[in-house]
């Protein structure tokens, strides 16, 4: 098993790619890789787990957006949403949908790093910083 960070990437990379089947990643055979890995107890196992790891939440991240809203979204509208969300990332997406009334009004997708912010909240927070009155908001929550 590798000892250098160049060989434990090398090593995370190799097991992250073994784990696709169909152009997707398989979770049967994430398992799979894991449990071979503890069990042979090479030099360096567990950093390679670490990175395979890394790995493995960035890709399932890529393919899972978050959707925030205030009030429960109809149906129909979770359905375009998704249809659209997919159209830009990929039919491979998994769309969560979840409430937040702290949002006040609108929704929030999140997809791996990107933020799609259309909340009430972000408005007044954008609004505030402004006016410079960040301070001050930051302090009445």
């Amino acid at each position: 098993m590798p000892a250098t960070t160049l060989q434990i990437r090398r090593g995370a990379k190799l097991l992250f790619r073994w784990c696709f089947a169909d152009g997707r990643l398989d979770e049967h055979r994430v398992r799979e890789a894991v449990r071979h890995v503890v069990q042979s107890k090479r030099r360096g196992y567990l950093a390679v787990l670490g990175e395979f790891k890394r790995l493995v939440k960035l890709d399932t991240a890529k393919h899972t957006a978050s959707v925030q809203s205030a009030v429960p979204l109809q149906a129909d509208l979770q359905s375009r949403l998704r249809t659209n969300l997919e159209a830009v990332y990929g039919a491979r997406l998994t769309a969560e949908f979840a409430e937040d009334p702290d949002l006040i009004g609108g929704i929030r997708v999140r997809v791996a790093n990107d933020v799609y912010d259309g909340s009430v909240k972000a408005r007044l927070a954008a609004l505030a910083r402004s006016f410079g009155i960040v301070n001050e908001v930051a302090a009445v929550r």
